[in-house]
């Protein structure tokens, strides 16, 4: 039994540092937004990318000096402009629609690029949008698409990727369909992205795993994963209402920090610290933040309900990661803590684990 135990232990440890490893970047940009509005007699498009999915094919450190300065990003405008343009492709009516002028770039404080274009197109029969540029991105990036009409309606919605990069929209009675397709649509993509960003949101999990590593048994899980749950639910409303607006540049450091926190705080308290689902409820608060930072940066919003229907539904996919993560790894904490021998090696060796990995997320969130 002690071999299996101790073998059992080592399997999960090893796991978590794994995990920790693959974790280095706890949020690739990875994700991008396209709106195209229809106006009369011409066609606008907006794409917005992480900087950092656009540096390597428009570089901007001129100088080579590992420092970009606003000069240079100033710089770099017209070579970005060039880019999108050339792997944005507009058809109408079965041609392919022409620049009425060069595109225009601007940057946001979270370090976004914004590229407005324009064509003068009006199409009667038939819009096609193809995003090219996903090509050249790694496989999982994705791209949400927005296509309206000149009153604002939102003709279709669709989450594009590297071997799905087109939407061809028949214009007749586009609009009359444009309503139910949408909201099924952009509810079934969130979702399936929020669940997509909870398994790749290695930071998050850490978090997780900290909190319940304490737990021996079902209710006592059950009561930290409702108020991290209640706590993600806050923040979306504040959100989705422009309530409250944190920048990353704060929430990404601090999550790291509540990470440090429980790992030290197991290491201390040990098993059954008091007030565990207050603490969660209260840095569940700032990981919901993290959640919805993502959409919001990215100007991403989905027909009259804004960015709500995408949060919300975004937000539900990542707590229904969530339980399914906590559903496979639950039985082998608490098994682990059941036995005499390895449960405090188990609990002193995963927090210790946890507490580096977040010292070594908030020094590169800070510092690098």
């Amino acid at each position: 039994m002690r071999f299996r135990t101790m073998n059992y232990g080592s399997w999960l440890f090893s796991a978590l540092l794994m995990l920790q490893s693959a974790g280095a970047y706890a949020h690739p940009p990875g994700l991008s937004s396209l709106d195209v509005s229809i106006k009369p007699a011409r066609i606008d498009a907006k794409v917005t990318f992480a900087v950092q999915d656009i540096e390597a094919f428009a570089p901007m450190d001129s100088d080579l000096d590992a420092e970009v300065t606003d000069a240079e990003r100033e710089a770099a405008k017209p070579a970005i402009a060039t880019l999108l343009a050339g792997q944005l492709r507009v058809g109408v009516d079965g041609q392919d629609a022409v620049l009425a002028e060069p595109g225009q770039v601007s940057f946001d404080e979270q370090n976004n690029a914004h590229v407005e274009l324009r064509y003068a197109a009006m199409p009667k029969q038939e819009l096609l949008v193809q995003s090219k540029f996903l090509a050249l991105l790694p496989e999982a990036h994705q791209q949400y698409l927005t296509i309206k009409d000149g009153d604002g309606t939102t003709l279709t919605e669709k989450m594009l990727g590297k071997h799905d990069d087109e939407v061809k929209l028949p214009l007749a009675n586009a609009a009359g369909i444009a309503a139910t397709h949408s909201v099924f649509a952009a509810f079934g993509d969130f979702f399936k992205l929020g669940i997509e960003h909870i398994l790749t949101g290695y930071d998050h999990l850490l978090f997780l795993f900290a909190l319940l590593a304490v737990t021996h048994s079902f209710w006592p899980a059950l009561k930290i994963i409702t108020f991290f749950t209640i706590a993600h639910s806050i923040t979306l409303a504040c959100a989705g209402l422009n309530l409250i607006e944190l920048p990353s540049s704060f929430v990404e450091p601090f999550i790291a920090a509540t990470i440090i926190y429980v790992g030290v705080e197991n290491i201390i308290r040990g098993d059954h610290p008091k007030g565990r689902h207050w603490l969660t409820f209260g840095f569940g608060l700032i990981h919901g933040f993290g959640f919805a930072g993502v959409l919001q940066e990215m100007d991403i919003s989905s027909g009259d309900t804004g960015i709500l229907l995408p949060l919300l539904s975004f937000n539900l996919g990542i707590e229904t990661g969530q339980i399914a993560v906590a559903a496979i790894v639950l039985p082998m904490i608490w098994w682990l803590n059941n036995q005499v021998e390895a449960s405090a090696k188990f609990l002193r060796g995963g927090s210790v684990a946890v507490s580096l990995m977040g010292v070594f997320w908030l020094v590169e969130r800070t510092m690098l």
